[in-house]
C-alpha cells in the first residue's frame, strides 16, 4: 500500500510559522507534522509515500536529502572533508517527492500524482496538517469489505466554544467546550481507488468538492467512523495544542 500525502498548502492562518515552511514542516515536539504523519502510517505498515509539494516544496525535498542530519549526531572532519554519523536513525521509507504547482487545489495535486498510484488496486490519501490515532489497518480492512471506490473517514469533532440551552431568553444549561459537536466531518484519511482520479478535472479542482460530490451521486464513497482522537493543524492555538500532548507524554497518536 501506498500513501499520497498532501503538502503543498501556504496555510495563511499559521502565518507565525508558515511564512517559512510549508505547513507540515512545521514542529511539534522537534519534528515536523509530516514525520509524525509518517510514522501513524509506518505503524500500520506502510512505508511507501508520495508527497505532493507545491508552497516551499524545497524545505521538504532538503529535509529528506538530509534527513540523517537532522535525525543523528555527526562528526565533520573539516581537515579531511569528511561526515561522521553516529546512530542513525534510519526508518523504512520510500519517498517520493513530486512537484505539483505551489497554486494546484487539493484535486489537482492528487491528479498529478496520478502515474504513481495508477497500478494500485487502491491507496490511502490524506492531508498533511492534522494527527489522528485512527486505526488505518481497520480502515483499509473496511474499504476492502465494501464494493466502492471511495472510502472517507468520518470524525465528529470536539467542540471550540462552550454551548448553551436556552427556553425563550433564559439560559437553562451551560457546557463549557462540549465533548462533540452534531456534526459529522470529513476527517481527511481516504481510501481510494486509482478510478476516483478520473473525477478531477484538472489543477483548480478542489478535491473536497466536484470529485467528492460526484462520488455521493454515483453511491461510490463509504465513510468509516473514527471516534477517538483526531486533531487538525490550521491555527498556533492549535500547534501549541499538539505540543502540549506531545510535551506530556500523553500524544494520543503515538502509535510506535
Amino acid at each position: 500500500m501506498k500513501a499520497v500525502i498532501l503538502a503543498g498548502g501556504i496555510g495563511t492562518r499559521l502565518t507565525e510559522e508558515t511564512h517559512l515552511k510549508p505547513k507540515p514542516m512545521v514542529e511539534v515536539g522537534g519534528r515536523p507534522l509530516l514525520w509524525h504523519l509518517m510514522k501513524i502510517f509506518t505503524a500500520h505498515g506502510i512505508t511507501d509515500f508520495i508527497i505532493c509539494l507545491g508552497y516551499k516544496g524545497y524545505v521538504i525535498k532538503e529535509y529528506f536529502a538530509n534527513y540523517f542530519l537532522h535525525t543523528s549526531d555527526v562528526t565533520f572532519d573539516m581537515r579531511n572533508n569528511r561526515m561522521e554519523v553516529h546512530e542513525q536513525h534510519a526508518e523504512p521509507w520510500r519517498v517520493t517527492l513530486v512537484d505539483t504547482g505551489e497554486h494546484t487545489m487539493t484535486g489537482g495535486r492528487l491528479a498529478r500524482v496520478k502515474r504513481f498510484v495508477a497500478d494500485d488496486d487502491a491507496f490511502f490519501f490524506t492531508y498533511g496538517d492534522g494527527l489522528a490515532d485512527i486505526d488505518l489497518t481497520a480502515l483499509w480492512r473496511f474499504h476492502a469489505t465494501h464494493d466502492q471506490l471511495a472510502t472517507v473517514t468520518a470524525v465528529t469533532p470536539k467542540g471550540r466554544f462552550g454551548a448553551l440551552e436556552l427556553e425563550g431568553d433564559c439560559v437553562t444549561h451551560f457546557v463549557e467546550k462540549p465533548l462533540e459537536q452534531t456534526n459529522t466531518i470529513n476527517g481527511g484519511f481516504f481510501v481510494l481507488s486509482p478510478k476516483v482520479i478520473d473525477t478531477i478535472d484538472g489543477d483548480k479542482t478542489a478535491w473536497e468538492s466536484t470529485p467528492l460530490e460526484r462520488l455521493v451521486e454515483r453511491g461510490e464513497l463509504n465513510a468509516f467512523r473514527h471516534h477517538g482522537f483526531w486533531q487538525p493543524m490550521d491555527t498556533l492555538r492549535e500547534k501549541l495544542l499538539l505540543e502540549n500532548l506531545w510535551d506530556s507524554g500523553q500524544a494520543p497518536w503515538k502509535c510506535w
